[in-house]
């Protein structure tokens, strides 16, 4: 069951960063960052609200809150920490290159997720996992050369070394998971609450030296419905990669590696959207990237 609760967090995954190219079309990254971040969490507080005004119904129905010490809010503000920087370089890259480079570079995730997996939790990979990894890395190499294509020179372009950022922390961010799901026992809806409120916190900080004191920035700023869906689309695929990892069977190095299938949306459907460039030789590093999460989740 937890890789099919894998499955449904990449398609949620993969239409959420549709929405997210949209989002910051023209517009600066941190306050489509706070609406996308404030928008999940309205989402999720409605949820809050429904606990406090009606334990019973939500206790039957899977909406229990649970109350935290002081210790466990401090691990959740590094989550929060570590993942508000990894949007922000995420959503940085993303304004500035084709959500065709951007998505198969974050699909390098796995690599470290895997590396980690291994050091820091003991997983232990078979033949078929090992040359499923290696193929993903390939493959996003291969992408490297199709973007150079587009003017995009992987080893001087400052936003590939943003995404390359934002991936190792995203991947950072996904052992952390673990331990405060399995070894803190903390339940999807309680970590999704107060992630979200301490990355709003975070987040305001940046935008009251960077943002809110400056009219022109203010003004020059474009509300779109797409922020609103962005951190809706976030939360769901969230709760469904905790509901998984809430499996003392998931394996963070497969459950890395299935999520990595939401882009097969961005790259197909993104580019059709966008109307980007090379869409047919980027399929081909596609194929590869989508036969190394196969062997991977089915050896």
């Amino acid at each position: 069951m937890w890789m099919y609760l894998g499955l449904l967090a990449a398609l949620f995954l993969g239409l959420h960063n549709l929405c997210k190219k949209h989002a910051v079309k023209g517009n600066e990254v941190f306050p489509v960052l706070l609406g996308t971040v404030s928008s999940g969490f309205l989402f999720i507080a409605s949820f809050y609200l429904l606990s406090l005004y009606y334990p019973e119904y939500a206790m039957a129905n899977g909406y229990n809150f649970q109350k935290l010490p002081w210790s466990t809010h401090g691990f959740i503000f590094i989550k929060s920490a570590i993942m508000a920087s990894s949007w922000i370089l995420a959503y940085q890259a993303l304004k500035h290159l084709p959500i065709t480079i951007v998505t198969p570079i974050r699909s390098a995730g796995p690599f470290f997720t895997f590396i980690g997996a291994i050091l820091l939790y003991q997983e232990r990979p078979n033949v078929l996992q090992w040359i499923g990894f290696f193929l993903i890395i390939f493959s996003v190499i291969l992408y490297s050369k199709i973007g150079k294509k587009e003017g995009i020179n992987f080893k001087r372009n400052k936003w590939i070394f943003a995404i390359i950022g934002a991936t190792f922390l995203g991947a950072s961010s996904g052992l952390y998971d673990k331990f405060l799901i399995q070894n803190l026992s903390l339940n999807p809806q309680t970590l999704q609450f107060w992630f979200c409120f301490y990355t709003i916190l975070i987040l305001l900080v940046i935008l009251t030296v960077t943002w809110f004191p400056y009219a022109e920035k203010r003004r020059a700023f474009t509300f779109r419905w797409s922020i609103i869906a962005v951190g809706v689309l976030l939360q769901a695929a969230d709760y469904f990669y905790f509901k998984a990892l809430q499996d003392p069977d998931a394996l963070i190095m497969l459950l890395s590696a299935i999520k990595r299938s939401q882009i097969l949306i961005a790259v197909v459907v993104g580019g059709l959207v966008f109307k980007e460039q090379n869409k047919r030789k980027k399929l081909v590093p596609l194929l590869g990237i989508m036969i190394g999460v196969g062997l991977i989740l089915y050896s």
